[in-house]
């Protein structure tokens, strides 16, 4: 099951993967954004660090390092990444997760 249609239809973000493999829309704040991720094609997340993160898993399964410890997380599971942590994954298409990020700025929203 895909993300709701007026989910759908929020703006997408600028993410340094091709529209094929990942699917976005966002919402933003002044105080944070808030991403709805869908990702196509399996894929593997570079190593990065940014500000506090948090995300839930609605489909799928991601193999997350965090901090150089590696969990997989499936629907229902959660994550809590702070800040400057670094953290990569491994992720498999069909998922989907939704992810909050303190930074309102952390991705440009496509114009």
């Amino acid at each position: 099951m895909q993300f709701p249609d007026f989910i759908r239809a929020f703006p997408a973000i600028d993410v340094p993967f091709p529209e094929d493999v990942v699917e976005t829309a966002v919402i933003r704040s002044d105080d944070g954004l808030v991403a709805f991720f869908t990702f196509v094609k399996d894929m593997d997340l570079p190593p990065h660090a940014h500000g506090d993160q948090w995300g839930t898993v609605v489909a799928g399964e991601i193999a997350f390092t965090i901090g150089g410890e590696t969990r997989t997380y499936r629907a229902g599971d959660s994550y809590s990444i702070p800040a400057g942590v670094e953290h990569g994954a491994r992720i498999k298409a069909g998922t989907r997760v939704i992810d909050v990020f303190a930074e309102p700025d952390r991705y440009a929203i496509k114009s």
